[in-house]
């Protein structure tokens, strides 16, 4: 995870100097065997924990980023867009497709979206009045995150049950 972490981009900004100029997702892959008592069989279970950490939405109004810098905001903010976009379909609940394939990180992220697991997410927000939109926005995305309805079942091998 620290090596993941210190590969991670991050960059200046006038909001912020350690910017985080890209996401982050840590995953760890579980599998459990046990034999059962009644048949004798052999059962694997699985399981996926996704740590996932977002870039910020940052308003180049605010940042006056340039360059390289703007462009690097500009993939950020594609990208939550289309987070955005999924998260809005799964709780319309009207929505046929879900567009998970608009961005690589929604396709990472469709079992956590409205798949097989249990979903947290945490909102960083700041008590700052120069932040007062940054938080209010993040707050409107979490409230509409809560509303997703996952489906987590037993991740058993059919082959060995």
């Amino acid at each position: 995870m620290d090596k993941g972490n210190k590969n991670r981009a991050t960059g200046a900004t006038l909001m912020n100097k350690d910017s985080s100029r890209s996401h982050s997702i840590f995953t760890i892959l579980t599998e459990m065997c046990s034999r059962s008592e009644v048949d004798g069989k052999e059962h694997i279970r699985a399981g996926k924990l996704n740590l996932v950490d977002l870039a910020g939405s940052e308003r180049q109004s605010k940042t006056h980023a340039e360059g390289e810098r703007l462009r690097e905001a500009t993939r950020i903010n594609l990208s939550l867009s289309a987070l955005g976009n999924v998260i809005s379909a799964l709780v319309d609940g009207r929505s046929k497709h879900i567009p998970y394939r608009d961005s690589k990180l929604t396709r990472l992220l469709q079992d956590s979206l409205g798949g097989n697991t249990k979903t947290l997410m945490v909102a960083a927000i700041s008590p700052a009045h120069d932040n007062y939109e940054e938080t209010l926005s993040t707050l409107r995305y979490a409230n509409r995150a809560k509303n997703i309805k996952n489906k987590p079942h037993i991740n058993e091998d059919p082959r060995t049950s």
